[in-house]
């Protein structure tokens, strides 16, 4: 594919108004885009029309005439209902113009959802975006990319209105195997963390105290400095919710498996988030990992 790049006032459309699409949304209207929305619940787009955007009753309708058509929604199924449903996105999108599904979903559905909108002339990236709702509502995402190099040309600056770190990772699919990648390193981060940060309280250490110092040497990391001040004060309102890691951890397990890679981080990993939902936490913060292990470690708050 090799056009110009699509930069503002261009009609654009964004589907998919939950926290993370509906801060996406605005940004994008802050960028200049001429933005046309949808979601199931009208209601999450009324701070968004009143701002200038256009409400469409269905995703054919956002799509027609719309350059850029991005997707924020919670898994596999509901992209697939999007794309290809009655009134999806497929029978309104133009010749030339270009998907980017930022939701995180199995890499495999990626590559076959973009050869079936490829055969009527559709571009379809799949990038994943790191950086919860703070990211999305400061536009500072990590958008990880996959797809067709000049579809990622043209849609650069879409992207650049959403997110700070963007980066093309290859062919169709590469951006949700990075995202997996992504959430394996935070759920094993996480797991180490907070069974540290357990034999510390066992210990009589007091856990800002050691989090602190932990900060300052070779073990830093964002979890670190995060998420483990969550676990510290027991705050657990989300933030990313257990459930949608549950959701995300499975795909990595999946992609693991598929690509033949020996996965003990992910096998130790995977299991505890399975636990942590069900034990009845899927809609706090993942954070309430950290919880879950105090708790089976004997710590009493």
């Amino acid at each position: 594919m090799s056009a110009a790049p699509v930069t503002p006032p261009a009609r654009v459309a964004f589907l998919g108004l939950g926290v993370m699409g509906a801060a996406m949304a605005a940004n994008l209207l802050k960028a200049g885009f001429a933005v046309a929305v949808h979601s199931r619940t009208r209601a999450k787009a009324e701070a968004l029309e009143a701002s200038g955007a256009a409400w469409c009753a269905s995703p054919a309708e956002a799509a027609r005439g719309a350059a850029i058509i991005g997707i924020c929604v919670p898994d596999t199924p509901d992209v697939e209902a999007v794309l290809f449903g009655s009134g999806g996105v497929a029978e309104g999108a133009a010749p030339g113009s270009i998907v980017i599904d930022f939701s995180t979903i199995a890499a495999a559905a990626t590559q076959g959802f973009a050869g079936r909108l490829a055969e009527q002339g559709v571009m379809l990236l799949d990038s994943p975006v790191s950086g919860g709702p703070h990211g999305a509502i400061d536009g500072t995402l990590t958008c990880m990319v996959g797809g067709d190099p000049g579809a990622f040309a043209v849609a650069r600056p879409y992207l650049e209105a959403v997110g700070r770190t963007i980066t093309h990772l290859g062919p169709s699919g590469a951006g949700q195997v990075c995202k997996s990648a992504n959430q394996i390193i935070i759920c094993a981060t996480l797991t180490a963390v907070s069974e540290a940060l357990a034999m510390g309280r066992k210990a009589g250490i007091d856990p800002e105290t050691m989090r602190g110092a932990l900060s300052g040497g070779s073990a830093d990391s964002f979890v670190l400095r995060n998420h483990a001040k969550r676990v510290i004060a027991g705050q657990f309102k989300p933030g990313f919710r257990a459930e949608l890691m549950r959701k995300d951890i499975r795909l990595a397990a999946a992609a693991i498996r598929d690509h033949g890679v020996f996965g003990p981080a992910t096998a130790m990993a995977a299991p505890l988030v399975e636990l942590l939902v069900n034990r009845g936490a899927g809609g706090e913060d993942l954070a309430a990992l950290g919880r879950m292990i105090a708790d089976l470690s004997g710590i009493e708050d």
